[in-house]
């Protein structure tokens, strides 16, 4: 039985004020399609369709080859228009599920919970549907005294006693393809917004005689469409509490989840402790008993077990196990930390790995290089890689000691257990255990 989820996600969002689609718009560090696609998959859909339209190609930007197939709406004629542009990706298909692209809190328990439902009810098609306090905007369903469905009224058609019901549409269907697509053939625009509706396809399958069901969940949270940047905020909020209690709730510590922000994909391991004002994004993995924070900002990279930073910046970089970062450290792209490394206040790494046991304790600068096992660098060392055209490359070897104030002109290599003056500009290569000292000679004039 092949189910594939068709992902609605071809409109404007003119009320986002964007150049950009609606749905390509951040949430908790993923795109909001994203987080409906990946809920698509986590509830086990075999195939994921998305109907593009405005943007559309920032939208495929989005995804791996192979990852989602792609319909286009060139005109945007309601979602019923949308959903016949799908239709021929998923011919062959047994059940589709119908997804709005702009509602990023959608889980995937409920994409299942609709499924089951849909399946053990043997139905050609089911709605979803929930309570609200507010149903203003919203599509009313309409049900028989029996309870089963009747219809589903749309804002701008429904009458004033229509309008009091606060059961409503969710927009998320299951269907099964070929009644669906024979439905889609006999809708029409026959309504105060002159579109074609997805629910005139529901109220077509029931007259035919098809069992039509409804599953009422509590899903308000899942069913939140975004549409401006107010409502952006909102379910950024419920996102990031959502991730904030899913890692305390895994033996992750989180001193105060309102001052720490933590993007979905993001991996913590237990006993850790991320501190006040701390901002981790995207990819990043973080090992088991770290303490992150405060003001800690952390970026796609992979931390290891037992490390310390505090008031720092991490950007795709790899830090080792029980290594001790800040304050105010910067480690940019490629920076690359093995086990037991010190990274002191006001160090920048860029593009450079350095050994086990190695530290830079402070305010120095390092970047294109490699730094063997057991280095000292001095404070105010500057590793100078750039001659204007070209980044040159510094290799400091195994027990290497660096001299504060010490200049590393690129490209140059400092020998095993070598050491510079402090306050040396070193241009030339170092033999292993040499002393190197380059500065001017001292003058002592005595004051007039």
């Amino acid at each position: 039985m092949t189910t594939s989820a068709v992902i609605l996600a071809a409109g404007k969002g003119v009320r986002m004020r964007s150049h950009l689609p609606k749905v390509v718009h951040r949430v908790a560090g993923k795109a909001m399609v994203k987080h409906v696609s990946d809920a698509a998959r986590t509830a086990g859909v075999d195939k994921v369709v998305i109907v593009v339209g405005h943007g559309r190609d920032s939208v495929e930007a989005l995804f791996q080859p192979g990852e989602a197939e792609f319909a286009y709406q060139e005109l945007q004629l309601g979602t019923g228009h949308a959903l016949m542009q799908a239709m021929n990706k998923v011919q062959g298909d047994d059940t589709i599920i119908v997804l709005a692209g702009d509602t990023p809190l959608l889980q995937a328990a409920t994409i299942k919970a609709l499924l089951e439902h849909h399946r053990q009810n043997r139905a050609v098609a089911t709605v979803l549907s929930t309570q609200v306090d507010n149903p203003y905007g919203y599509g009313r369903i309409v049900r028989n005294p029996d309870g089963s469905f009747r219809d589903i009224i749309e804002e701008k058609d429904a009458r004033e006693e229509e309008k009091q019901i606060r059961e409503i549409n969710s927009g998320m269907y299951a269907m099964q393809v070929n009644e669906v697509t024979a439905a889609l053939a006999g809708i029409g625009t026959d309504n105060q917004q002159g579109e074609y509706y997805v629910t005139e396809a529901l109220t077509i399958l029931m007259r035919q005689g098809h069992k039509v069901e409804i599953l009422q969940v509590d899903a308000r949270e899942d069913i939140y469409g975004i549409n401006d940047r107010i409502q952006l905020a909102q379910a950024e909020k419920i996102l990031r509490q959502r991730k904030n209690a899913a890692l305390m709730e895994s033996g992750v510590t989180i001193v105060d989840p309102s001052t720490t922000y933590i993007d979905l994909d993001v991996d913590v391991g237990r006993d850790t402790i991320i501190h006040p004002g701390s901002i981790i994004e995207g990819l990043t993995q973080i090992g088991a008993e770290c303490q992150i924070g405060p003001g800690t900002h952390i970026t796609s990279s992979v931390i290891g077990d037992r490390v310390v930073i505090e008031h720092s910046r991490i950007k795709e970089a790899q830090v080792g196990d029980d290594c001790t970062i800040g304050p105010y450290a910067y480690l940019r792209p490629g920076a690359v930390l093995h086990r037991n490394v010190k990274v002191g206040d006001f160090v920048e790494i860029k593009k450079s790995i350095l050994g086990e046991g190695s530290k830079a304790p402070h305010l120095s600068y390092i970047g294109d290089a490699l730094i063997g096992k057991g280095v000292n660098i001095g404070a105010g060392t500057i590793t100078c890689n750039y001659d204007g055209k070209n980044k040159w490359e510094t290799i400091l070897e195994d027990g290497v000691f660096i001299g504060s104030n010490t200049n590393l002109v690129a490209p140059i290599r400092v020998g095993a257990n070598s050491m510079t003056g402090a306050g040396s500009t070193i241009t030339r290569d170092i033999p292993a255990d040499t002393l190197a000292v380059e500065r001017a000679q001292q003058k002592n004039l005595r004051k007039k």
